[in-house]
């Protein structure tokens, strides 16, 4: 009797990827850039389509009933979104364009109102720059001081230092869920309670970790969470902020405009009630729809069982990479069972520039990402002018880790024979 291997969820799902079966440069496509986009399966791209041929129409302004649709689905899609990272309340989720505006808006929202001269910011050297401009502008123009966390010998956060370095003084921590260099997953939760218990209010990250594993606002306790649509099979252009709905009430709009309004006179104005408060202008309608298709499509698959896939790759993408010696790998490592940290590497070969390399493995038709993936101040701090980095999702395959593997290698032997 003949045993046939069970599919892995990587081939079972790749037939929902359309942009996934095509040649470059005479090769198959081999999508590795996934920390910086994901692809968006036939369910979201037929949600966007269906959008604009059927029922295209602004929201929240009309009774006519393609406006009534619009609207239908539009705030369906956000209440998809509570259930996604287990909210309360609709009014606890806000759109924006992306998470970089998410963040900014609590930044320019709360930051300005809130922090004054002495007050501490805390945040880690692993952020990426949206976590870090944002608060940098807030505390030239507040007079508020920035400290940054480090890094552990295993290149983790560094909690213990984190414990010494927040106070009384400690107005708000804002750090990365999952580093999208290091791959580390950082204690959130415990990160949460350790600032609460100084008052101090928690931003979180979370764009590499609510595509790839379950993420849960009540467990983690937080104050704001961030989420990028198109890192989680969403179209561009889409984001979300989460916040408590007691914090979100205490801070005042973003923008002004339309939709934003309770009442307006040539006086003045009152908002709006959450979330619309925060949601100025016609929004991303087709895009936050997309969104909640994703989200169905994520939570049809489950979580759980994403994170458990990914976690095989990732510990096949080290055990491929470890056999490489050129090859460093930046960030802690997995355990036998790929858990422990996130399913992507960033990695330096020798003196070989990691743009030269995602050159190469590109002729193979290998899509990796290089440079300093918008985190210059941990190259800086790890003393690497910039780093290769091949991130995996639910669609890849072993097969597709062993064509990278197998062009990684020609690449660095390649370059070598100039050395």
């Amino acid at each position: 009797m003949t045993l046939i291997q069970e599919r892995t969820l990587g081939e079972k799902v790749r037939r929902d990827f359309p942009i996934l079966h095509q040649e470059i440069n005479e090769h198959p496509l081999v999508y590795l850039d996934n920390a910086a986009t994901s692809q968006k399966p036939r369910a979201v791209l037929d949600a966007i389509q269906n959008y604009y041929q059927k029922y295209n129409s602004n929201v929240h302004r009309g009774i006519h009933t393609l406006s009534a649709k619009a609207t239908d689905e539009y705030e369906g899609a956000r209440q998809k979104v509570v259930r996604f990272v287990n909210a309360d309340s609709y009014q606890e989720i806000i759109y924006t364009r992306n998470a970089s505006e998410a963040i900014n808006l609590v930044a320019y929202s709360w930051g300005l109102e809130h922090l004054q001269a002495g007050d501490e910011i805390i945040l880690t050297v692993m952020e990426h720059h949206s976590n870090l401009v944002p608060w940098q502008m807030v505390a030239k123009k507040t007079g508020a001081v920035i400290k940054y966390v480090g890094l552990t010998d295993s290149q983790e956060f560094d909690l213990e230092q984190f414990k010494s370095l927040i106070c009384d003084r400690t107005k708000l921590v804002s750090v990365v869920h999952v580093s999208n260099v290091l791959g580390c997953i950082n204690p959130v939760e415990e990160i949460t309670a350790i600032a609460h218990e100084h008052g101090a209010k928690v931003l979180i990250d979370a764009c590499q970790s609510l595509p790839h594993m379950p993420v849960d606002v009540k467990a983690i306790g937080c104050d704001w969470l961030v989420g990028s649509g198109h890192k989680m099979c969403a179209p561009t252009g889409i984001g979300f902020l989460y916040g408590k709905r007691e914090v979100l009430e205490s801070m005042s709009p973003f923008l002004g405009g339309g939709e934003m309004i309770g009442e307006v006179s040539l006086e003045g104005f009152t908002c709006g009630e959450l979330p619309h408060k925060f949601e100025a202008g016609t929004p991303a309608i087709g895009e936050a729809i997309a969104l909640g298709a994703a989200v169905d499509y994520l939570m049809g698959i489950g979580m759980d069982k994403i994170h458990a896939y990914e976690a095989e790759l990732t510990a096949y993408l080290f055990d491929k990479l470890k056999d490489i010696p050129e090859v460093k790998i930046y960030g802690p490592k997995p355990d036998s069972e790929g858990e422990g940290r996130a399913g992507l590497a960033s990695f330096s070969a020798g003196n070989i520039h990691a743009n030269d390399l995602s050159t190469m493995l590109n002729d193979a038709g290998v899509a990796i990402r290089s440079g300093h993936h918008c985190t210059q101040p941990l190259h800086h701090y790890l003393d690497v002018n910039s780093t290769a980095r091949a991130s995996c999702y639910f669609y890849n395959t072993r097969e597709d880790i062993d064509a990278f593997a197998a062009a990684l290698k020609d690449a660095i032997a390649f370059f070598k024979q100039f050395e």
